[in-house]
């Protein structure tokens, strides 16, 4: 290995090799993406999301950047959630730019429908087709993690928020017991790869998907790193006694 290193799964790579196997991965489970989340999580991913929104809480006339969107869970509920704002209480359209590195999981998600508050585009976390302090809200969802450069996708979000613009990342994390988190690891690494390999035939992208969870910084380490990129007012809910959590900064 040459050059800078960066992490895929359990595996030191190049940073310039990293892209092409995530891509690989999302290439591969982006048809099945939506039911392994409801298998692999029993559902409770959907709840995670809608607690997200809610702290969210997007209204008429904002600029939301969803980026890794995926398949759209996210936009989604940010576009009904502000068009029943809108209904209230009046207001312009929301303007929602969902962003992901993967044209197979953009594919995937508009085959499923889309909202008139949403434009798809294909783009890199760490390089955002977008001018400076352009958004009211980023919100990054399951996505960060398979990011080569973590640091350079926050500076990259702090950029284009405007003054007073919020940030929230959602990502599987660190339970905060160690009966919790032995449990979390048995059913990780025993039961999520089989699910995989029954249900996408893939048992691999499913490993690597685990392992990048085990390999992702811990709560109070993200926190610090997103205080580093610029963001201030730095909190942390845990879901789920810690399997996930909502990080949120605000640009000021």
């Amino acid at each position: 290995m040459t050059g800078p290193a960066a992490t895929f799964g359990f595996r030191d790579v190049a940073a310039d090799e990293k892209p092409r196997l995530v891509r690989g991965v999302f290439d591969r489970v982006a048809r099945r993406y939506d039911l392994m989340n409801d298998l692999m999580s029993g559902g409770v991913h959907r709840l995670w999301k809608d607690a997200v929104a809610a702290r969210l809480n997007p209204q008429p006339g904002e600029v939301i950047i969803d980026c890794a969107g995926g398949t759209g869970d996210m936009s989604r509920r940010f576009a009904k959630m502000a068009r029943r704002a809108q209904a209230r209480r009046g207001g312009p359209d929301a303007k929602i730019f969902l962003i992901d590195y993967n044209a197979e999981m953009i594919t995937a998600g508009r085959e499923k429908g889309s909202e008139p508050e949403i434009c798809w585009s294909v783009g890199d976390a760490q390089r955002l087709p977008l001018p400076d302090a352009c958004a009211d809200a980023y919100v990054i969802a399951f996505g960060i993690r398979n990011v080569t450069d973590v640091s350079a996708a926050l500076r990259e979000a702090r950029r284009v928020l405007k003054p007073g613009g919020r940030f929230l990342c959602l990502e599987f994390s660190k339970p905060v017991t160690e009966p919790l988190q032995k449990a979390y690891d048995a059913y990780s690494f025993k039961v999520i790869p089989q699910v995989g390999e029954w249900v996408a035939k893939d048992r691999e992208s499913y490993q690597y998907l685990v392992e990048s969870i085990r390999r992702f910084p811990d709560q109070q380490t993200f926190a610090q790193m997103m205080r580093e990129a610029g963001l201030s007012r730095v909190s942390v809910t845990n879901f789920t006694g810690g399997v996930a959590a909502l990080h949120q900064g605000w640009a000021i």
